[in-house]
């Protein structure tokens, strides 16, 4: 088998969280084009319809449950209405997630609230999706699990409390994960940088200046692939790593976060 064919996902089924819009529909549509069927899943019930179309489209089929991943009741519907439609889960993306309420405060301005939803948002939602749905991986005896953590879960930011706190815990959740699951199932992570669906205004803003050694935002179109790879048989022997899709940010850009001097950018 050469190297493109074992890309193909011809016969797998997926699930993707928050497959509505920006990443998780550019994943899902990715996914399509190498040969999976998709489950959509969000809490925007139009939303999940519009990627749905996009992976008939391509000629794949494409159920779609509306989900909120931070009650577990609700995952563990779309999970039984995915087994009963399909019969498997090959692969589990966990792309749910985002800034939330309280995201910019101070610490005495965090209220219990603020705090449990930042963290049930970015982490609790992607333990929920796994814990229901590891045990059909390992009683089928194989299994990809694709969690997307950020930037921010390797550094800090400053005022940024609830969103660092959970993308850190979801990169070591995903390596215990990986040990108490290796070889039946496989845990990797994504770590997107910024792109232009995150938040308009701080888009407009990066935009302003060259803060990445790319000069640039990403292009959803661009994470897709990468998840396919992840997916892919060309990834059987890559567990509990984290793959960072920001442009070089960490590497030399927009690192540490908040104490960059603001001056004016002269003869650029």
């Amino acid at each position: 088998m050469g190297v493109l064919d074992k890309l193909r996902l011809d016969g797998k089924i997926a699930v993707v969280t928050g497959a509505g819009r920006g990443l998780g529909r550019a994943m899902s549509l990715a996914l399509a084009d190498a040969g999976a069927d998709l489950v959509a899943t969000a809490r925007t019930a139009s939303q999940i319809e519009e990627t749905a179309q996009l992976v008939r489209e391509k000629g794949r089929e494409c159920l779609t449950v509306t989900c909120d991943v931070t009650d577990s009741s609700s995952v563990q519907a779309m999970v039984e209405a995915t087994l009963a439609e399909y019969g498997r889960i090959d692969i589990l993306v966990n792309n749910a997630g985002g800034v939330t309420p309280g995201f910019a405060n101070k610490l005495p301005d965090i209220d219990d609230r603020m705090w449990r939803t930042g963290i049930d948002t970015n982490l609790t939602g992607a333990v929920y999706c796994c814990r229901a749905v590891i045990p059909h991986m390992v009683e089928r005896g194989s299994g990809k699990v694709i969690n997307v953590t950020s930037g921010f879960g390797l550094r800090a930011g400053r005022d940024n409390f609830m969103y660092t706190s959970a993308k850190a815990g979801l990169i070591n959740f995903t390596r215990s994960l990986t040990m108490t699951y290796a070889p039946v199932v496989q845990a990797n992570l994504i770590a997107p940088g910024l792109f232009p669906h995150d938040d308009p205004a701080m888009a407009e803003w990066w935009k302003q200046g060259k803060f990445t050694p790319m000069g640039r935002l990403g292009k959803d179109e661009e994470l897709g692939p990468l998840c396919v790879f992840l997916a892919s048989d060309l990834t059987s022997y890559m567990n509990g790593q984290i793959i960072v899709l920001d442009g070089g940010g960490l590497a030399g850009g927009h690192a540490p976060t908040g104490f960059a001097p603001v001056v004016p950018l002269e003869g650029v």
